[in-house]
């Protein structure tokens, strides 16, 4: 379906981080949710999951749209490790893939203390190359999974050292950890919950651990839209799907505006070969918008 360019109302403080008179443009649709948007600076293209769909999805703006992997065990969340390889969330499967090429897969991590995770969900990678990732029990549900029992008794946030197959739990009282991002500097990790409406905020030590978490901000609301993805730009302004749209923070956690978007939006991430440009997935669509704030790469050393 060809591009299309839909209003959006600017919020006031939004003026810091979009390029002026930008608005949310639809690139692709026809997906059943779409999820886990990972930019490849290699290729020039967007890697993300339509969940629901069972796919993963590489596109390009010069060559289109591409099956990376089908079925893709209901991957939901994707970013890259400091090798270039592709780690994968998968739902169906309770565990994380890594990829190296098209077609190839091996299984990451699947348990913790010998039992299964719950669905893996949301994940990023340091630049000492530790792997965080979200637990919660979404993809066991039917609609966005399998339907199952879940073996572990909570939803939790866990740390994977490089090299490793035994996950380190983080933080165990969340009632649905979802979105997870580090600060630039990587001392600190924010982390939200999509039952709570909230984000919260952890300080990272040496040896990648956290402690004192207290509450940054909420993105609760009257407008469909939950605690989901959620990034930070070059600046530290903290990004995070919510009521409404995606919900901007400055880092000491004031709301600069609401980002609206014409399908809910799940999760987003900065591409182009600036990094000026914010890929979003929202329901069956990946819309496009331009940015005055340069992203974060997640591919390696930037």
């Amino acid at each position: 379906m060809p591009a299309t360019t839909t209003s959006t109302q600017t919020v006031c403080g939004l003026d810091a981080v979009v390029a002026p008179g930008a608005a949310p443009e639809r690139v692709l649709t026809g997906f059943e949710f779409v999820e886990g948007p990972a930019w490849d600076p290699r290729t020039n293209s967007l890697v993300f999951s339509d969940i629901i769909g069972d796919t993963l999805y590489s596109w390009c703006a010069r060559t289109g749209l591409d099956i990376l992997r089908r079925p893709s065990h209901m991957a939901n969340g994707n970013t890259w490790d400091r090798q270039g390889r592709l780690l994968s969330c998968e739902h169906a499967s309770s565990r994380i893939s890594r990829s190296a090429r098209k077609g190839d897969s091996e299984v990451l991590v699947s348990h913790y203390q010998g039992r299964e995770l719950n669905s893996p969900n949301d994940i990023i990678v340091s630049e000492s190359g530790r792997i965080y990732f979200t637990d919660p029990n979404s993809g066991r549900s039917a609609k966005f999974g399998v339907e199952r029992s879940q073996q572990l008794a909570f939803q939790g946030v866990f740390m994977l050292e490089p090299d490793s197959s035994e996950p380190t739990l983080l933080v165990d009282d969340f009632a649905k950890p979802n979105g997870l991002c580090l600060s630039p500097d990587e001392s600190l990790l924010y982390i939200n919950d999509t039952d709570r409406q909230h984000i919260r905020v952890f300080d990272v030590s040496t040896d990648g651990l956290v402690d004192n978490g207290r509450t940054f901000a909420s993105v609760a609301g009257d407008e469909p839209g939950v605690a989901d993805g959620m990034k930070v730009d070059s600046a530290g302004n903290l990004y995070c799907c919510g009521s409404g749209g995606i919900h901007v923070f400055d880092p000491q956690g004031t709301r600069l505006g609401i980002i609206e978007i014409p399908e809910i939006a799940a999760n987003f991430t900065w591409g182009g070969e600036q990094l000026k440009d914010l890929y979003i997935t929202a329901s069956h669509s990946i819309y496009r918008l331009s940015m005055a704030v340069k992203g974060r790469s997640l591919f390696g050393p930037e």
